[in-house]
């Protein structure tokens, strides 16, 4: 299985790039991962919902160019389904189980995806209702990644 995190704009802070890098080489043991960044478009302070909309549709034009007819794209989005861990790992075993071999997880940018993203998603994945930093929010994919092999391969974690 290949699995590539596929976000908007690059990370800065230090601490994040480690956390990053420590869970890349944890879930190196488990699945090919890759993790493709496109530029993020600057926010005008006090920017319009249409300039916003505008943006979230640059930037999201920008992700499609890196996603296939074949892959099984999962898109952060407050609005999508909340499982629980051990529900998330289920569900990357059964795909691939059911033969999908490439899945893309896309983390937009501070304004959310566009509506063209969210509609090429197989599925909506939430961590919350809460809004979070989408740097944290790579930190965060990648942890629950990393957890659903665990439990997948039956080893142990930390409930």
């Amino acid at each position: 299985m290949k699995i590539t995190c596929l976000t908007v704009g690059k990370v800065k802070e230090k601490f994040y790039i480690q956390a990053i890098a420590e869970f890349v080489k944890r879930l190196g043991k488990y699945v090919k991962l890759e993790i493709k960044e496109v530029p993020d478009e600057k926010t005008p302070d006090k920017a319009g919902e249409k300039l916003e909309e505008q943006i979230k549709n640059m930037e999201g034009m920008r992700l499609l160019k890196h996603i296939r007819d074949t892959d099984y794209v999962i898109a952060l989005a407050i609005e999508g389904e909340m499982p629980d861990s051990v529900q998330l790992a289920g569900r990357i075993e059964q795909l691939g189980v059911g033969g999908i071999s490439h899945i893309v997880f896309v983390i937009g940018g501070s304004l959310g995806l566009g509506s063209e993203v969210l509609r090429r998603a197989d599925y909506k994945l939430s961590f919350s209702r809460m809004t979070f930093p989408h740097q944290l929010m790579r930190v965060i994919l990648l942890e629950q990644i990393y957890r659903s092999y665990r439990i997948i391969n039956g080893e142990p974690y930390h409930k």
